[in-house]
């Protein structure tokens, strides 16, 4: 699973979800990507799920890349504990997704493939996707 070797605080608030991606919202690596259409927290887990579903789908053709990376702590407390006594330990990391967040970009396969195996990856992510192709989001900016 994906998580940062080390962190300035072991645990952090958490935040809002409003708004649009302002960063992250272009595909730069691959000629194809999966973009986010709404805002969610997305666990190592299923960035995990999604990568594998994506690479055995392609028999480990092309190139993935992952552009979103957990490095928020979700603390729980254990169940049936007492409110009060602080707040719970770190058990899991996410990633902060807002809309137009590319999250994962792949290229060296046909638009077919990538679209598919696109599908497959969405399908392990608790948000509804897009399927992107580079040429297409450079002709929306001009």
């Amino acid at each position: 699973m994906l998580m940062p070797k080390r962190v300035k605080f072991r645990r952090v608030q958490r935040g809002r979800l409003t708004g649009k991606a302002l960063r992250g919202n272009k595909i730069t690596n691959g000629s194809f990507g999966l973009i986010a259409t709404e805002p969610a927290w997305i666990t190592s887990n299923q960035i995990e799920a999604a990568r594998i579903a994506m690479t055995r789908y392609v028999k480990r053709g092309g190139k993935v890349w992952i552009k979103i990376f957990p490095d928020k702590p979700i603390t729980e407390k254990p169940a049936e504990t007492r409110m009060g006594s602080g707040k719970g330990s770190p058990e899991y990391w996410v990633a902060v997704v807002k809309p137009g967040r590319v999250m994962f970009e792949m290229d060296g396969v046909t638009e077919e493939q990538a679209k598919e195996a696109m599908r497959l990856a969405s399908n392990k992510l608790p948000i509804k996707c897009k399927f992107a192709r580079k040429a297409d989001l450079e002709n929306e900016e001009v």
